[in-house]
């Protein structure tokens, strides 16, 4: 598993923020809320309710992909594209921290990579 996937860039630092509720911006748009967000080294990750946009589906995003986080704001951005992020594997409230599930996710997210 790609560790850098799973834990922030150095370039954003969460710290202490507590990321529930923010607004999730793709590269190309709004994607949802935060409902539920994690440091855990090599484990960290985004849990981002997409509301109404894909009929309430929750999607894990890798800290990895996160952009940048506007504290003033209260937003987070991901550089991820919407199809991307509506593509992804859907979210398993039982397995969320199972390392099998985190390697499902990595596969997927892996090779889209940040693109910096």
């Amino acid at each position: 598993m790609d560790n850098s996937l799973w834990n922030y860039p150095r370039t954003v630092t969460p710290g202490g923020l507590d990321l529930v509720d923010y607004q999730v911006e793709a590269r190309d748009g709004s994607i949802g809320t935060v409902d539920e967000a994690t440091t855990a080294v090599d484990a960290a990750h985004l849990v981002v309710d997409t509301g109404k946009w894909i009929f309430g589906r929750k999607v894990v995003i890798p800290a990895g992909l996160v952009r940048e986080v506007d504290e003033p704001g209260r937003k987070v951005w991901v550089d991820l594209t919407k199809q991307q992020i509506k593509d992804s594997p859907e979210f398993d409230t039982t397995t969320e921290r199972d390392p099998d599930y985190l390697n499902t996710l990595g596969s997927y997210y892996g090779p889209l990579g940040p693109m910096r």
